[in-house]
């Protein structure tokens, strides 16, 4: 009871994270515009079509490359490009086509929007369109480069300071500063606050995942952990639902931030991990929390963190006298990532997989725009495709093991970004199909690897594990949207070439992966690891192991409280 409970209320925020992730949707999009024109309209020519406004005509829009005519009450006659007018200079009869004398100005007067779908957005708040084009480009960028930043700073702080109190922070975070985006005065403030924004949902996230990995036993983390995702996908639900529903950007921002009030209402009851206590020889709090935990889930057997930890006092003081090992109480950096060989190798491959899975992730989900309809059922049926993925690893990962599951995603997916090549661009629906097929295998690998990477660390560094292996993972997630705004830039590459030549990246550094994952220790079934020397020897057999080092007795101590108060609690020290 008492692990649900905290479950449940840790993961209802990581929808938040899901929604800001996914605000700029709708938040930054650029509807059909012309430039503005000096006076009163009296006429409006747009082809064969004539209105006597402008608002008239956007349902007859098709390109950008269009123009409309309008003829204002003073009788002059202007050519409305999207970011140029033409003053004609014979203002006889209004027709769509003329070949006389033009003069050209700039779009002094501002520009006129399509208001059709969206009433608001930053976009037409402060015309990011024509010469600010690329100030528009940016938001979605910036956004993850404060991803980026955000899981390494918190992920850091969370191993420093405690899991319990970055949780407080940056779910606070992400209520003020939401609310706080839609009331920013200018471009420049909204995307400083929209950066800030992003560090405390990256951070929440990354630490979301270590508390409730930490919290919730053996037999349960597999499912727990890999549905923080599913609620993830949630978000982007809800932002299709109220992107619907809601068309004016700073409202649709006010909406989407009061999802964070209840879980920000009653934070501050949940409470630091034991490991992490543990990990700091806080052992009375410790002992607190299980006692808690034991109230909660009413069982009686009696849980003493002296007795389970008597035998790490022990290998503890005995591995400093003898290979002078440091103390758990060292403040860790990234530079324990790279300890010895075997924390090293096991590292860079989790970290391409992480950039790969981001990449991959987001190439997919660019090339199903393609899909056509409602762009708000799209954005839901990608996020609900995400749930089916979870289950499915969920079922794989604790048949399977993780690695074993991981492996196979990773080299389909490589597969499937080869089979997209050669589909003929005539079979569409056979294109969707596969596109749906990569994002599927490699969703997979994307939401194991959170799991899989706080396994495969030890608690003294594990939220800077995830927290570094998310940075890597926004460093994708920085370069994807540039692979869509390329197309206007490098104009001698088609689309669908830019495409395919993604694809195959994503493809290459898959199969990279899936081949390096081979020599990453499976984690199915042990106890999480409390010391690099731990980690270090997971995965080696037993043989090696008994004859370097003596049994990791830590670990399994802090494992059996992990699972206190589940159905039954091993004995075995």
């Amino acid at each position: 009871r008492f692990q649900a409970c905290v479950y449940f209320a840790s993961v209802f925020q990581a929808m938040s994270c899901g929604i800001h992730y996914l605000a700029s949707v709708f938040m930054a999009v650029t509807p059909n515009f012309v430039c503005g024109f000096p006076g009163n309209v009296s006429s409006v020519l747009f082809h064969n079509s004539s209105a006597s406004s402008i608002e008239d005509i956007w349902t007859l829009w098709t390109s950008t490359e269009n123009y409309i005519v309008v003829q204002l009450e003073n009788g002059e006659i202007w050519e409305l490009d999207q970011c140029s007018r033409s003053k004609r200079e014979v203002s006889l009869d209004l027709a769509y086509e003329y070949k006389g004398n033009k003069s050209v100005f700039p779009c002094s007067d501002g520009f006129l929007y399509d208001d059709t779908k969206w009433k608001s957005t930053v976009v037409t708040q402060w015309d990011l369109v024509c010469d600010r084009e690329w100030l528009a480009k940016l938001i979605q960028p910036t956004f993850m480069l404060g991803v980026l930043i955000g899981a390494v700073i918190f992920g850091d702080i969370a191993d420093r300071l405690g899991r319990q109190r970055v949780i407080w922070f940056t779910s606070a975070g992400q209520f003020v500063f939401g609310i706080t985006v839609a009331f920013t005065f200018d471009y420049y403030s909204f995307v400083i606050v929209r950066f800030l924004l992003a560090m405390v949902s990256s951070g929440y996230l990354v630490v979301a995942f270590v508390y409730v990995t930490e919290f919730v036993g053996i037999k349960a983390r597999t499912w727990a952990s890999m549905h923080v995702h599913a609620f993830f996908a949630m978000g982007i639900m809800v932002v299709a639902l109220v992107g619907f529903l809601v068309r004016t950007w700073w409202v649709y921002q006010i909406f989407l931030s009061i999802a964070t009030i209840p879980f920000v209402l009653c934070c501050w009851m949940l409470p630091e991990t034991p490991f992490w206590l543990l990990s700091e020889e806080r052992y009375e709090d410790a002992q607190k929390v299980i006692d808690t935990m034991a109230r909660w889930n009413k069982v009686s057997t009696p849980c003493k963190v002296s007795e389970l930890c008597s035998v790490q006092q022990d290998d503890l003081a005995s591995s400093r006298t003898g290979d002078n090992d440091t103390s758990s109480t060292k403040k860790h950096n990234i530079l324990d990532l790279f300890c010895n060989w075997q924390i090293a190798r096991r590292t860079i491959t989790v970290w391409l997989i992480w950039f790969t899975g981001s990449l991959g992730y987001y190439v997919f989900s660019l090339s199903s725009v393609s899909l056509g309809g409602n762009e708000y059922l799209n954005l839901f049926l990608i996020g609900a495709v995400e749930l089916p993925c979870y289950i499915i690893a969920c079922l794989a990962m604790d048949k399977l093991g993780r690695r074993n599951t991981l492996i196979p995603f990773l080299i389909l997916s490589a597969l499937i970004c080869v089979l997209i090549m050669f589909i003929p661009q005539d079979f569409n629906i056979l294109i969707i199909l596969a596109n749906m097929a990569g994002k599927f295998s490699i969703g997979v690998a994307f939401g194991l690897i959170y799991l899989y990477t706080a396994e495969l660390y030890p608690t003294i560094v594990r939220s800077l594990a995830v927290g570094s292996g998310s940075m890597m993972c926004r460093v994708g997630s920085v370069v994807a949207p540039f692979c869509v705004y390329l197309r206007s830039v490098w104009i001698f590459m088609p689309l669908v070439a830019t495409v395919y030549f993604f694809q195959l990246l994503v493809g290459i550094m898959a199969l990279l992966s899936g081949i390096l994952t081979i020599m990453l220790p499976e984690t199915l079934g042990k106890p999480l690891t409390n010391t690099l020397a731990e980690a270090t020897e997971m995965g080696r057999n037993k043989k090696s192991c008994s004859e370097k080092t003596p049994p990791a007795h830590s670990g399994a101590a802090l494992e059996k409280i992990e699972m206190f108060g589940q159905e039954r609690v091993s004995t075995d020290k």
